[in-house]
């Protein structure tokens, strides 16, 4: 059975502060598939991308058919016809290469690129009511796994539009995951993990890279760090921007947790940074599921009406002295006594 790969080309960037925003028509390797997000790889690591904003390509390790779309991988040399991430149409195959409609008299390496075997494009017949659909699945081209793959994200989509239009799919819900064992709609608490993650990296990819080869951000035009102030009491977040050199603040944004709001220092930071630069805020920073899971390093608000008191939680084992304003993760206190997670930076434990 030939393997199939899979990868996401990214079409459009709705925030200018999408790690993709300046990789529009680049083309990543998809390693997942949560829900309105695909997972790609990118260099140190895995990076999110909504669907919306990218196209879906499917695609087999061997050589190409005369009239068959490949997608170039691996490009050899230097030649600037054409490169990775391009879309080409074989139109003639000679031994170990093939040729392309698309550039002329140029050969290209079999071990240059896989054949597309199922993406998302656009018909070009619409039907009667004007309707164009983004996805024609060649059927005949996928193997058993691939077909019950597809199988399940029809059975997905069938399910949310049933839903959207007032049906009762409880039932039928269930059938298709003890069916085809439909894999689990993320927690709360793993999307705010992903979330304090993109939040992490949104403060380094901010930055660029100046002319004497430091990383800074760009205010304006006038070369910034930045200076945090964390205020744990108050729940804020400050963002300073000041010029290299003179110190000058050029800028600042501030972040305000809620009252009911778990605070997260990282969030915190990100949403400030945003608003230092005068960049829209993402959704997913404003609106972040709150924790659901007391972790080591989490303060957290236990008691009752009576008596509620803030406690660091701590590791089993270790030594919490006296005081009331430490308590181990599996004291009487955190398991029984929980009233809500009240700040999970956990900048003291390493994440």
């Amino acid at each position: 059975m030939t393997k199939t790969k899979k990868y996401v080309r990214i079409l459009k960037a709705k925030y200018e502060s999408s790690w993709y925003a300046d990789k529009i028509g680049e083309v990543f390797e998809l390693t997942g598939d949560t829900g309105p997000f695909y997972d790609v790889s990118v260099p140190g690591g895995v990076r999110l991308v909504k669907v919306e904003d990218a196209e879906l390509i499917v695609t087999e390790k061997r050589p190409a058919k005369v009239g068959e779309r490949v997608l170039i991988t691996d490009k050899y040399g230097t030649s600037g016809e054409y490169k990775n991430g391009d879309i080409l149409t074989a139109d003639l195959c000679i031994g170990h290469a093939i040729t392309a409609k698309e550039v002329d008299l140029t050969i290209i390496f079999h071990s240059e690129y896989e054949v597309i075997v199922n993406n998302e494009v656009k018909n070009e017949e619409d039907n009667e009511l004007g309707k164009t659909y983004a996805f024609k699945p060649n059927l005949d081209a996928m193997g058993y796994d691939e077909l019950i793959e597809h199988g399940e994200a029809v059975m997905r989509a069938i399910s949310l539009r049933s839903y959207g239009e007032g049906y009762k799919q409880g039932k039928f819900d269930a059938d298709m995951d003890a069916t085809y064992m439909r894999p689990k709609k993320k927690t709360a608490q793993e999307r705010r993990d992903e979330i304090v993650e993109q939040a992490k990296a949104d403060i380094e990819n901010f930055k660029y890279r100046t002319f004497y080869g430091e990383l800074r951000y760009s205010y304006h035009g006038i070369v910034c760090n930045v200076e945090f102030v964390v205020n744990k009491e108050k729940r804020t977040v400050v963002a300073l921007l000041k010029s290299v050199g003179e110190g000058a603040v050029k800028s600042k944004g501030i972040a305000k947790a809620a009252p009911d709001d778990c605070f997260n220092v990282h969030i915190g930071k990100a949403i400030a940074l945003h608003r230092a630069l005068g960049l829209e805020v993402p959704d997913e920073y404003l609106n972040a599921p709150q924790p659901t899971e007391v972790r080591v390093g989490d303060v957290v608000e236990c008691g009752s009406l009576k008596d509620v008191r803030h406690v660091k939680v701590v590791a089993d084992g270790e030594y919490i002295g006296t005081g009331l304003d430490k308590a181990v993760i599996s004291s009487i206190t955190v398991k029984h006594r929980l009233i809500r997670i009240r700040d999970d930076s956990r900048t003291e434990v390493g994440e």
